[in-house]
């Protein structure tokens, strides 16, 4: 079961590596909203702009994260229980679709509360800190947070709060789906103000 699910995600994200951001055909528009409407509008929004901060913006994120990540759920690799019933009845193309309509709707902007320029939150986000052996997130997600697509997940006008409380799941190893272990690696040395500062000045970012 797993060496199948395995391969079904190899499968996919080569599929949508190839697919990127195109917009949908008539038919998967349809589809897309339909699922939307029923599943993820209460969370998210229509548009992936989601008014709670707990929950993420997914607007503007990349076609091929989002898929990924609503793979994971489907398969049990990042846990969330709310997540897993909503994807359990969705099909391949479904999370694809999905991903390519929530990747081309504009994100909602935001402010950062306090961390601006010269704040702990551009410190780390630019600079990292090396005597901890923590890498600029930017070095990563690039230097407005916008993520490099299929690799790294844009992160700017991301909501502060959704933004902590991924890096806690990461440094507890509730969250698992890193590549080579790198954001728990991270996570696990950063303190609590630190998340929250850096989480702050990401949201801010345009």
């Amino acid at each position: 079961m797993k060496s199948a699910l395995s391969l079904f995600g190899v499968s996919l994200m080569l599929f949508v590596h190839f697919l990127g951001a195109e917009p949908l055909s008539t038919k998967d528009l349809q589809s897309a909203k339909k699922i939307i409407n029923n599943l993820c509008i209460a969370c998210h929004g229509a548009d992936g702009n989601s008014a709670i901060s707990v929950n993420p913006k997914l607007a503007g994120q990349h076609a091929a994260y989002i898929t990924k990540q609503l793979m994971n759920f489907k398969s049990g690799k990042r846990d969330n229980a709310v997540m897993a019933g909503m994807v359990a009845t969705l099909t391949e193309q479904d999370m694809i679709n999905l991903g390519t309509y929530f990747s081309n709707q504009k994100i909602t902007l935001s402010m950062a509360k306090e961390n601006g320029i010269d704040s702990l939150g551009e410190k780390i986000f630019r600079a990292g800190l090396s005597k901890k052996g923590i890498p600029a997130c930017a070095s990563c997600h690039g230097p407005a947070g916008h993520g490099i697509p299929d690799t790294y997940p844009r992160l700017n006008a991301q909501h502060s709060e959704y933004t902590v409380s991924q890096l806690n799941l990461f440094r507890v190893g509730k969250r698992a789906n890193d590549s080579a272990k790198v954001m728990r690696t991270i996570a696990q040395k950063l303190t609590e103000e630190e998340m929250q500062a850096v989480a702050d000045y990401i949201q801010g970012l345009r």
